[in-house]
């Protein structure tokens, strides 16, 4: 199933895709499951997979203004680092543990959404990535545990400032600016792709293949990112981690091919879909 959050005569709600159309789940759950998130930690996605199926009630997804997979997750925890590709344009070496960095929930926008190029910078980049939403809390959690934790998959564009982010060995500026993440279109639930299986992951700027990789090509796999991550921090239904981008980034091409208004971001996900965003000027 595919589940995504959106903005319903001005209010944000949630729902699922089917069959092209969009099913408010939030009017039929209220107060039982207020957004998403909520939705997801008092384990309602088989009910709501049941409700789906009944109603007649359905919107047009063309038109809708898409938000932020979880609008509102506790945690996001980025992964840097975490394939060997990418290790190897940035002149950095292979960790032992991952690398790991925060990003604020304002920082994000959801499908067909803008980017907003901060008026600070001219060194504003892509990075396509793959996001997993937990799906039941735990601490310590088991790598051979590890997908059970999982609800979901998605697109994500760690849009990075890039002399913010080198301007210190400290990356939070760079990765945290108004609007400069991209997360959709939704995600689509852990029963619809298997323990394990292969994802190829996909970004293009204005039509022109960036990066290409496959979740094989991770350095420090799923489970093991839950395993590590959960041992200095509970992970919570909602949360969210963002594993790593490939080779391919802008900054490290030749020469640098940086993000400029009017610019459009495609980041594909196999057994997930595509989020597009287009770049503005602030």
């Amino acid at each position: 199933m595919k589940l995504l959050s959106f903005v319903r005569d001005g209010a944000p709600t949630y729902g699922c895709l089917v069959d092209g159309c969009v099913i408010d789940l939030g009017r039929h759950f209220g107060s039982r499951a207020p957004d998403l998130k909520a939705l997801i930690a008092a384990e309602l996605v088989a009910e709501a997979r049941a409700h789906a199926s009944n109603v007649e009630d359905r919107l047009t997804l063309e038109g809708l203004a898409l938000l932020p997979v979880i609008p509102n997750p506790g945690k996001i925890i980025c992964v840097g680092l975490n394939y060997h590709e990418h290790v190897k344009e940035t002149q950095r070496q292979t960790t032992e543990h991952p690398t790991l960095f925060l990003r604020v929930a304002e920082s994000q926008v959801g499908h067909n959404q803008p980017l907003v190029r901060p008026i600070e910078t001219a060194k504003f980049d892509y990075e396509g990535e793959i996001a997993l939403v937990i799906g039941k809390s735990g601490r310590r959690i088991g790598a051979a545990q590890a997908w059970d934790h999982i609800a979901g998959y998605a697109c994500y564009n760690d849009g990075s400032v890039r002399d913010w982010q080198a301007a210190s060995n400290q990356w939070t500026a760079g990765k945290n600016f108004w609007h400069t993440g991209g997360f959709g279109p939704w995600m689509v639930t852990a029963d619809e792709i298997a323990p394990g299986q292969e994802l190829t992951l996909i970004t293009r700027v204005n039509g022109q293949e960036m990066q290409r990789a496959t979740t094989a090509m991770l350095i420090h796999s799923i489970p093991e990112l839950l395993r590590h991550i959960s041992v200095f921090t509970p992970l919570d239904a909602g949360d969210v981690i963002v594993t790593g981008t490939p080779g391919g980034i802008g900054a490290r091409r030749t020469p640098p091919v940086f993000l400029s208004p009017g610019d459009v971001v495609e980041i594909e996900v196999s057994a997930v879909g595509t989020l597009v965003n287009e770049v503005v000027a602030e």
